[in-house]
């Protein structure tokens, strides 16, 4: 493949195929910067709401800045990983603090910044910018494991460098926004991880996975990983129109987040032996309920949750093991308002308590 071909043919196709997204129509680095954060492990439908929402009500990086973690999280609510959102904030707050509110504009500057790796700095440096350094995602790998036939493994470091090496070499220069946004936008609408259109590809003739018919061997991607089941027994304590909850501390994926009083084990146990360490019941209350089980699977671990409801009488005091949770009472216009994992949501829409 002569040099420049493969630049050339693909930003002459996006030209003509890519979506018009509101991220694209910009060289604000702030907008192209929470845009790529947001569609990190998130599907271009997913978060586009989501990308809308934070620029409703948070115009520029320093609203941003200047808002309340609780306020972040509730915006991001649904799209996981909260890490991203807390380093969002973080990230925003260090750019008005060192920067004065505008983005660094290289990419080794911007590699600096809370929760920005190498693919969002070279998104920031290139579409913002307009620094020739290559972006390398999912779809990058793809497009360039077919086309050229590479088979090292995307999950090793090995594989990773050199991937990086070949992005670089084949960038235009001129126009490296353009070859950056049309490599990845020709992997996510044509070069799709199954059942590519390879009858009208524009790499037909030259793509090695298309003639040796490889498409669905590459690209290689080995990765070992342990998975960890846990088990959740949650409970729903109830007075009323007020819930109980807690907001989470510590350094757990859901951290400043809020959901009920939690007992974890680490195998399934009947939920009865629970209630009785936690509530010495006395025949005041009505009694518990319990759900039936949720599973929730993320990344590492897959979350096995049940919801035991328990109605508490407005004059009892709580037992000590739900103060020494530092568990709360709230309303229902008071927890709407809160960030919550997906979990706890889904268990209040099933029981349409909000």
């Amino acid at each position: 493949m002569k040099e420049g071909y493969f630049s050339k043919k693909i930003i002459s196709w996006y030209h003509e195929y890519h979506r018009d997204l509101p991220w694209r129509n910009t060289q604000d680095a702030y907008k192209i910067w929470l845009s790529e954060i947001i569609l990190q492990q998130t599907r271009v439908a997913q978060g586009l709401p989501y990308y809308e929402k934070f620029i409703l009500n948070f115009s520029n990086v320093k609203s941003l800045a200047n808002a309340k973690e609780r306020d972040v999280l509730r915006l991001w609510q649904g799209l996981g990983y909260y890490t991203r959102a807390r380093n969002l904030h973080k990230c925003a707050q260090e750019v008005v603090r060192n920067f004065d509110g505008k983005f660094p504009k290289t990419f080794g500057e911007l590699k600096q910044l809370p929760g920005i790796g190498d693919y969002t700095a070279a998104a920031i440096a290139s579409f913002a910018f307009n620094e020739p350094v290559a972006v390398v995602d999912g779809n990058v790998y793809r497009v360039l494991s077919r086309v050229f036939g590479i088979d090292k493994n995307i999950a090793s470091p090995e594989g990773k460098i050199f991937f990086s090496k070949l992005a670089n070499q084949l960038i235009s220069k001129d126009e490296p926004a353009l070859h950056n946004q049309a490599v990845m936008e020709f992997g996510a609408l044509d070069c799709l991880p199954q059942n590519p259109h390879c009858e009208d590809c524009i790499f037909q003739k030259t793509c090695v996975a298309f003639q040796q018919d490889l498409q669905l061997i590459l690209p290689v991607k080995i990765k070992q990983q342990k998975v960890t089941k846990r088990y959740f027994y949650y409970f729903f304590v109830r007075n009323g129109k007020k819930i109980l909850m807690t907001e989470r501390t510590g350094k757990g994926i859901w951290k400043g987040l809020y959901d009920f009083p939690l007992h974890e084990e680490k195998r399934p146990v009947r939920p009865e032996k629970i209630i009785g360490k936690y509530f010495p019941l006395d025949g005041n209350e009505k009694g518990s309920q319990i759900s039936e089980e949720y599973k929730h699977v993320l990344s590492h671990q897959i979350i096995h949750a049940r919801f035991i409801q328990i109605d508490w009488p407005s004059a009892k005091e709580l037992p000590p093991s739900l103060i020494h949770l530092n568990a709360r009472w709230y309303s229902l216009n008071q927890m709407e308002k809160l960030p919550k994992p997906v979990l706890i949501t889904r268990y209040l829409g099933d029981h349409s308590i909000l």
